[in-house]
């Protein structure tokens, strides 16, 4: 429960980002941490920390003040916020609830609609970067809420991320973040093609990258996916595979249907993800959308796939 000016704190969800971040927090912060997933292994990830393990979900509520949540997707966070045995489920609920996960803005938006009427505090803040990122502390936090709960939260937020953003009310961090994934996964689909291309031209690929950050077609990317998964061939399993990408590419073209943009490269994006997964590159690191460019098969496999 709430001391005097430190509140308890809650986290739902310990996955690849999701566990990290707990473990920051319950590392950081000065008071009680409460933590809750489905999956028993999950809760190695807090081994060495102070953080407590809540029976249920409506065990945690009755005690977190500001709950965070890390989970797969909206469904889950509906679920979790309001579904059967949720957070609002017992007599006592917190008194915010932030979500970090990636949704659609109209699932953030609708949570924190029906959240309001039972008291409760709805800010969407899903964050970027890598799980090495997460593990540092060092995420980017996209948030969506008014500046008083923005002032509310920021505190804890800094745990887990080194850039914090207000990017205007509630669902407008998940506008930002969509953005900054689509741009990520166009940007490796553009950098794969011209690895292949430059090396099939007689350019060496570690020389290409090295070249190219140096000039004007520097980028993150080019920086991180290409040297460190793209250039080795190295695409491990359980990191984030063309599936997760769908999923966020879906929501972004849906954004964009809703706001009447044409967002062409974006479903170009989504042909080629499909593609790989057609093609059994599913299940590992999205990066590994290089192997359908350098066996030929991203333009055709793309345009069978559909948007």
């Amino acid at each position: 429960m709430t001391s005097s000016n430190t509140p308890t704190l809650g986290f739902v969800g310990f996955g690849n980002i999701g566990g990290p971040m707990c473990r920051n927090m319950a590392l950081k912060h000065t008071g009680e941490v409460l933590v809750f997933d489905r999956n028993p292994a999950a809760y190695a990830v807090l081994d060495g920390t102070k953080a407590r393990q809540a029976a249920s979900l409506a065990a945690l509520a009755a005690e977190a003040d500001i709950v965070f949540m890390s989970l797969p997707g909206g469904p889950q966070v509906e679920a979790v916020c309001l579904g059967e045995g949720a957070l609002t489920s017992g007599a006592r609920k917190p008194q915010v609830i932030v979500d970090l996960s990636t949704t659609t803005v109209a699932t953030a938006r609708s949570v924190a609609a029906r959240l309001a009427p039972l008291g409760v505090a709805f800010a969407d803040a899903p964050v970027a970067r890598t799980v090495e990122a997460a593990r540092r502390g060092e995420l980017a936090i996209m948030v969506g809420a008014d500046e008083a709960l923005f002032a509310r939260i920021e505190p804890f937020l800094r745990y887990i991320g080194s850039d914090v953003t207000r990017c205007g009310g509630v669902g407008c961090g998940q506008v930002v973040k969509l953005i900054n994934n689509a741009l990520v996964f166009e940007n490796t689909l553009a950098v794969a093609e011209m690895m292949v291309l430059g090396e099939r031209a007689g350019v060496e690929p570690a020389l290409l990258l090295d070249a190219v950050a140096k000039g004007s077609g520097d980028s993150f990317v080019l920086r991180n996916h290409a040297r460190r998964a793209m250039l080795p061939r190295e695409f491990p399993a359980g990191g984030f595979p063309p599936e997760y990408a769908l999923k966020d590419i879906g929501y972004v073209l849906e954004l964009a249907e809703q706001t009447g943009v044409a967002a062409h490269a974006t479903e170009l994006a989504q042909r080629y993800y499909s593609a790989a997964v057609a093609h059994g590159l599913g299940g590992r690191y999205f990066p590994n959308v290089i192997e359908l460019v350098d066996r030929n098969l991203g333009i055709e496999a793309a345009q069978g796939q559909g948007a």
